[in-house]
């Protein structure tokens, strides 16, 4: 994503030394004038003018020598005033790219600023830099996004931190990286994973190991692919075409909403309304039924078993929004693992189908069994810890929370058992091909309006794996997006978008509303299922064949390595922390739950039904700033 770091880098060097050099005294706190008492009302603005249009240092009736008001000094007046606004806007530029990691902070202990005796930095001997492409791979998980900063953790830290220890950067270049022309190719978020991006600088590359040597100094979830020369006025950010991202989810993203959920009321309710009876169920297919099947072949049972006021208490909670139940996210890990050893014959009948195979939604909610899930939820619903972080143990849950406790997990264990249809999957292509093409993706990052040029992206293809991924409960998905570039969340947001038109059978006019001005809230789909696959150069890679006799920038020869890397480091991570945290299942469930028309754009009613937002930077409710991405996050960064 480019940043104001980015922007900064693109300066040139003495520009960008500047714009990161901390202000004096003098130009932190410049010295003014004692202001009269007739300017007592009437106080400068930033450029040091009043009102009366009179600097804020001049006295009544002053023109200049002579006092002769002459075209000369009304020019040069305006001419100082447009200074004075470049240089306020530079001295901001400089606040706020110190806030992201900039120079200010060499006096106290950075990631990105490594200190050495001035000893040790005159007794170095000097060897020659040369500009160079790194093509690297990580999984983000424990780190602060890829880009700079000094106070957090990030990517480029270790990855600065390995040069130095390498000896491919000097010591006397080791307290800041524009000394080295650093640059990245595509920013990624925090916890955003990599299995190809790469950054450009100018490196001691003359240790025919140096590769071994810097990977010798990061930990296993980063790895330096290989290190080539370029030209040296080479950017990876600017000589990029494309980037490839992949999306992985689990198929149980594609069910309905329960029919008893907030959402899936009013699809229901928008759908007799419209007499659209025929084609909601069409289009729903088998998954229509998926969630009838599951209430009586799973709650039914358990709300069987409860006394008549629990049942009550129970049935009315059922259906809330559960994020902050981290007690159900407990119980569903242990679940799986309880209902694996229950009955392995009867799981490996559905576990060892082919991925692929399709089979029908109300087979997939038959198939479970019953007294499996229920024992395994009834002893999870016990032995699940009752504490939240950084909270007091509390005391000894109630009846109605146990049992709430063991419908969640039964429900969760569900999800996890649905295996999807080819129908679905055509139809979630189906909803993928609306973004092929340029279009105005203004709704779909944050604080971007439908007249900003730059809202405009396009869309080379977006593809889902007709084979999903087995892994042990879960079937999972992979979605593939090839673009130039991607703005914030933009990704995400179409994933979104995608999935909610597919589970809530959604007119697929709604993706072309969505390009127009009307601002409807799209949520992001969780961070965890997305990677950058790879960058794209082939602009450069031309040049670099037919007139620089230099190789060309391509990940496929290091494709053996990045395979296995991502096996180990990126998808088990992410399997992992799904099985862990549920964070698709808990997404989801507050989408379908929380009481609000910020979604109801899904339905048949369109887009009149829903609140549309007034502008970019209108709030919304706390609890939708997770999904809606506008949680207090700076405009202008990218994907990549």
């Amino acid at each position: 994503m480019a940043t104001e770091t980015d922007a900064i880098g693109r300066l040139s060097r003495s520009e960008a030394h500047s714009a990161a050099t901390p202000p004096t005294d003098s130009t932190s706190t410049p010295t003014t004038a004692t202001p009269r008492d007739s300017d007592a009302n009437n106080p400068p603005n930033r450029n040091g003018q009043r009102q009366n249009g009179r600097p804020s240092n001049t006295k009544k009736g002053d023109r200049g020598r002579g006092g002769k008001r002459t075209r000369d000094s009304v020019r040069g007046g305006k001419q100082d005033s447009k200074k004075d606004s470049q240089t306020d806007w530079r001295d901001r530029k400089r606040r706020k790219f110190d806030r992201n990691g900039g120079d200010s902070a060499k006096s106290e202990p950075s990631y990105m600023n490594i200190q050495f005796p001035e000893a040790e930095i005159a007794a170095e001997e000097r060897r020659p830099k040369r500009k160079v492409a790194v093509l690297i791979g990580y999984s983000g998980t424990g780190y602060h996004g890829l880009q700079i900063n000094h106070s957090l953790k990030t990517i480029e830290g270790d990855l600065f931190s390995a040069f130095v220890a390498a000896k491919a950067i000097s010591k006397a270049n080791a307290d800041d990286p524009k000394k080295s022309s650093f640059v990245r190719c595509a920013r990624t978020d925090k916890g955003v994973h990599a299995a190809g991006n790469m950054v450009s600088l100018k490196l001691i590359i003359e240790d025919p190991d140096i590769v071994q040597k810097i990977n010798e100094n990061l930990p296993p979830q980063i790895r330096v692919w290989g290190i080539q020369r370029t030209n040296n006025a080479f950017s990876c950010y600017a000589s990029c075409d494309s980037r490839w991202y992949e999306y992985l989810m689990p198929s149980y993203c594609l069910l309905p909403p329960h029919p008893e959920s907030f959402l899936g009321r009013k699809v229901s309710q928008s759908v007799k309304e419209k007499g659209l009876e025929d084609d909601y169920a069409k289009r729903m297919g088998d998954a229509k039924d998926y969630w009838d099947e599951v209430d009586k072949n799973y709650i039914q049972s358990i709300l069987n078993r409860l006394e008549p006021s629990i049942r009550d208490a129970v049935k009315q909670r059922i259906h809330a929004p559960d994020r902050d139940m981290e007690e159900a996210s407990t119980a569903e890990v242990d679940l799986t693992e309880s209902s694996n050893k229950v009955d392995n014959d009867a799981t490996d009948k559905i576990i060892n189908k082919e991925a692929g195979s399709p089979v029908t939604d109300t087979e997939t909610a038959k198939a479970i069994d019953v007294d499996d899930v229920k024992a395994a939820a009834k002893s999870t619903a016990e032995e699940a810890p009752d504490t939240q972080l950084g909270e007091q143990p509390k005391k000894e849950l109630g009846p109605v929370e146990k049992a709430l406790k063991e419908v969640k997990a039964a429900y969760i264990a569900a999800k996890r058992r649905y295996r999807v249809t080819s129908d679905r999957l055509e139809q979630l292509q189906e909803a993928l091909d609306k973004y092929v093409g340029t279009k105005n993706y203004h709704n779909y990052t944050i604080q971007k309006s439908h007249g900003d040029p730059s809202s405009k992206r396009t869309i080379k293809s977006f593809v889902v794996n007709c084979e999903p991924i087995q892994i042990n409960d879960t079937q999972w998905l992979s979605l593939k997006v090839h673009g130039q570039s991607f703005m914030m969340h933009q990704i995400r947001k179409m994933v979104g978008m995608a999935v909610l038109t597919v589970r809530c059978a959604t007119p697929w006019s709604r993706f072309e509303e969505s390009y127009s001005a009307a601002r409807i809230s799209i949520p992001k789909a969780p961070s965890l299922g997305l990677l950058l696959e790879r960058p794209v150069f082939d602009t450069y890679n031309k040049r670099a064949t037919d007139n620089l006799n230099l190789e060309e920038l391509n990940f496929s020869i290091h494709e053996k390595e990045i395979q296995a890397f991502k096996e180990e480091n990126i998808y088990r991570r992410i399997f992992e922390l799904e099985e862990k945290e549920n964070s698709f299942h808990l997404f989801f469930n507050q989408i379908d739950t929380f009481k609000s028309d910020y979604f109801l754009w899904v339905t048949a009613g369109g887009l009149e039904t829903a609140k549309q937002r007034e502008g970019p930077r209108e709030s919304v409710p706390q609890e939708l700033e997770a999904e809606l991405g506008d949680e207090g996050e700076e405009a202008g960064g990218e994907e990549g």
